[in-house]
């Protein structure tokens, strides 16, 4: 036997690798680097910087897109693994004089481009993993953008409400005097208290709006509580964007688009996977016969293939093409549907920008100055009350919507940078 072992040992080691893969550290995904650094909080007043930088060190969805990433590494490398060979041993006749014993090394051959079409499949994979991990970062980084400025109009929302409680809080004590001196009627004075009270409960209502969001902007990072007392960022200065035809040339580089079509170029790889198993694989053995009872040992040589005669493959080659084709008509409808989308955001970005600077420039400071101008003749006794409250209502509903057409705006910029993945 040991005459049988020495060659065959031989020839394997010539049919071993000439080195072995030593697998590289994998990197720490992006929420243990955070815990490492330990230089990220949320605490006291948040930037949108700062908040990006929270989401990007915290996120587990983006901790698990780079998970995927490395465990594409594993995929490319088995691919290019070759087959194993195998060792089989056969003894004839119990008794040793009369033994025949026959050692095989059984070594498999790939033909076809099997091998090449396994790796060309995985590294597709390995791109789309890239690609996934692109995409959710840009997902990341639009929910950070669109939570922020949701708080940042909610704070202001609050100090709207804070202020016109006061001036309703004003304008009810000066009622209240007017009545005491019998210049107006207690009905007015009933009209102003009520008033005060619905100041009242919007400053309750702009406060529970202002948790909620500040709550969902601590939650795209992870954190089940908010720990930043405030987010600080100049609301005056309104997003800007390139127009419509402009952002439509972008359309091709936006993650969603560069996924699809290497998804679409993954299933071209898998079709080309599963045609190259038509051609049927040879195996070549090798080995060595002993006969004691001659006392000679022969070498034995065979080739065996498989005939293809009833599987062909042609089914899985079949569903392989109609997955490449859908992944085709997926990519353009997908294509068509990001236009659309980016046309929508532009357009409400445009007609945002607008309606916030015209309320700005305009409407806002007439308001205001009608607001302040029936106030101070209410108190010298040259208006009444009904024009008080009418003129403080219109400059509140004017608030209210420069601050709805800002939050607009941030939305639609936070939509365009999502859908082009800035």
């Amino acid at each position: 036997m040991r005459r049988l072992v020495l060659p065959l040992g031989l020839a394997a080691s010539f049919l071993s690798p000439l080195s072995l893969w030593v697998s590289p550290a994998s990197a720490q995904p992006a929420a243990t680097q955070a815990t490492n650094q330990g230089a990220l909080d949320d605490r006291g007043s948040l930037t949108l910087e700062r908040a990006l930088a929270l989401a990007e060190a915290r996120s587990f969805a983006l901790a698990a897109a780079q998970r995927e990433v490395e465990a594409t590494s594993g995929t490319v490398r088995q691919a290019g693994a070759r087959p194993n060979p195998e060792l089989g041993v056969s003894v004839e006749d119990t008794q040793v004089e009369t033994r025949t014993s026959t050692l095989m090394l059984n070594l498999p051959l790939e033909i076809g481009d099997k091998r090449a079409a396994r790796i060309a499949y995985a590294e597709r994979g390995r791109e789309v993993a890239l690609a996934e991990l692109a995409e959710t970062r840009a997902e990341i980084r639009s929910q950070v953008i669109s939570a922020f400025f949701l708080v940042l109009v909610a704070q202001e929302r609050v100090r709207l409400a804070e202020a016109s409680a006061e001036v309703s809080k004003r304008g009810a004590g000066a009622a209240t005097r007017r009545v005491e001196a019998g210049k107006i009627s207690p009905v007015d004075e009933t009209r102003a208290k009520v008033e005060q009270a619905n100041a009242e409960l919007e400053v309750a209502e702009a406060k529970a709006e202002l948790q909620s969001a500040r709550q969902g902007l601590a939650a795209v990072w992870g954190a089940p509580t908010p720990g930043f007392l405030e987010v600080r960022a100049d609301l005056e200065r309104l997003p800007e964007r390139p127009d419509a035809a402009t952002l439509m040339t972008q359309a091709d580089q936006a993650p969603g688009v560069l996924l699809s079509r290497l998804r679409v170029e993954q299933r071209n790889a898998a079709v080309d996977v599963e045609r190259s198993k038509r051609q049927p694989d040879w195996a070549l053995s090798l080995g060595a016969n002993r006969d004691n009872e001659l006392g000679r040992t022969q070498a034995v040589v065979g080739v065996s293939v498989t005939l293809p005669l009833f599987d062909r493959n042609d089914g899985n080659i079949y569903e392989a093409a109609q997955r490449a084709s859908k992944a085709a008509d997926e990519h353009q409808a997908l294509r068509l549907q990001l236009l659309a989308r980016l046309q929508q955001a532009s357009t409400q970005l445009s007609t945002a920008r607008a309606s916030a600077s015209a309320l700005r420039t305009t409407v806002l400071p007439a308001a205001q100055a009608a607001q302040d101008a029936a106030t101070k003749g209410f108190e010298a006794g040259k208006f009444g009350l009904l024009d008080v409250l009418d003129t403080q209502r219109t400059l509140l509903q004017a608030r209210v919507r420069y601050l709805d057409s800002v939050g607009s705006a941030y939305q639609a910029a936070a939509a365009i940078d999502r859908l082009l993945g800035r």
